[in-house]
């Protein structure tokens, strides 16, 4: 819910000489709030937040603060996960404009007919979805444990996998399953050139190359370990590899250099660009001003339709619930 009160806070005046750190920190004390940022904000919002992850982890977070106001450093999906998880919490995003291509790619009217058109499927949903496409899913999940999930149905279950291709592609190759795919990806990941790598793989040859399952096949396939963005993390920090080829957004290589300062990451290149590496640039909305005058203001605020929040949040706590069950 775009407001004009809600996009003109984003012009309100930061005083230059005034300490964002501080003054953010000082403001999340007073109005007990929480800041949840994901792995593919800037570095500066990582280190205020009270926790960084990936979209598990947030939701996980979320599912459990005390706060009175959660501020979700992300892309509007977060958010919406966010409030449906705490429709009794007041939930924050920075720029209401960090949209989600993947997302976008997913239109709900257009799934709910799909999933209409395979009756008795069981239907798998991609965190990175609008609440309304959570309404018509049995249960979501997200890279962490999208294997995990699909694997404890019995074999043989018709499934529907939206709206990541490539993901679902990835899932269904390593469970040897057939699930119906939503021809839906993420602009970043899709977006990685397979000559590149080669090309870096050349120049830096005892790298890893490492991937996140958004990728496209070819990519996949000449990479040393896939995962999702919180097992990369956990990866580079086990392995005894020195360099990484790191094909996903490159905002969590800030942590990355963070938990191993005597390793090199090396961001994977996208196809059409001259740039070094590949930004989602929804993410990258997100600034320390717009932080500080969201938490000022106390907006742009995101809602969920009652009758979609109670829907969608059995999909998201039936995940929640087999995650824990499975450690995850």
């Amino acid at each position: 819910m775009l407001t004009n009160q809600s996009i003109g806070y984003m012009d309100a005046p930061v005083p230059k000489d005034l300490d964002l750190k501080e003054a953010i920190d000082k403001l999340r004390k007073e109005k007990n709030a929480i800041i949840l940022a994901h792995y593919y904000q800037t570095g500066d919002i990582q280190d205020i937040a009270d926790y960084v992850g990936d979209s598990l982890a947030l939701a996980q977070w979320a599912a459990k603060t005390k706060a009175d106001i959660i501020v979700l450093c992300g892309v509007h999906f977060m958010g919406e996960t966010a409030k449906i998880l705490c429709p009794d919490k007041k939930v924050l995003v920075p720029d209401l404009n960090a949209g989600c291509s993947l997302a976008d790619s997913c239109p709900a009217p257009e799934f709910a007919e799909f999933v209409k058109q395979h009756p008795g499927h069981t239907v798998i949903s991609y965190v990175n979805t609008t609440a309304a496409v959570k309404a018509v899913t049995d249960v979501v999940v997200t890279s962490t444990n999208a294997r995990q999930i699909v694997e404890s149905f019995p074999e043989g279950t018709p499934m529907i996998f939206g709206p990541d291709r490539n993901l679902g592609n990835y899932i269904n190759s390593i469970t040897g399953r057939n699930m119906l795919l939503w021809d839906g990806a993420c602009h970043v990941h899709e977006q990685f050139s397979l000559e590149k790598i080669l090309s870096l793989k050349k120049q830096y040859p005892n790298a890893e190359v490492i991937t996140h399952p958004e990728c496209k096949q070819p990519v996949i396939q000449v990479s040393d370990f896939v995962g999702s963005t919180a097992a990369l993390l956990k990866h580079t920090i086990k392995s005894d590899a020195k360099q990484f080829i790191v094909a996903t957004e490159s905002g969590v290589i800030h942590e990355m250099r963070k938990q191993s300062p005597d390793k090199e990451f090396i961001p994977a290149p996208p196809n059409d660009s001259t740039c070094a590496c590949n930004e989602c640039n929804f993410m990258r909305l997100n600034t320390m001003e717009k932080l500080y005058n969201c938490l000022k203001f106390e907006m742009p605020e995101i809602f969920v339709d009652e009758e979609v929040q109670k829907k969608a949040i059995k999909p998201i706590k039936k995940m929640l619930e087999i995650s824990e069950k499975l450690g995850l």
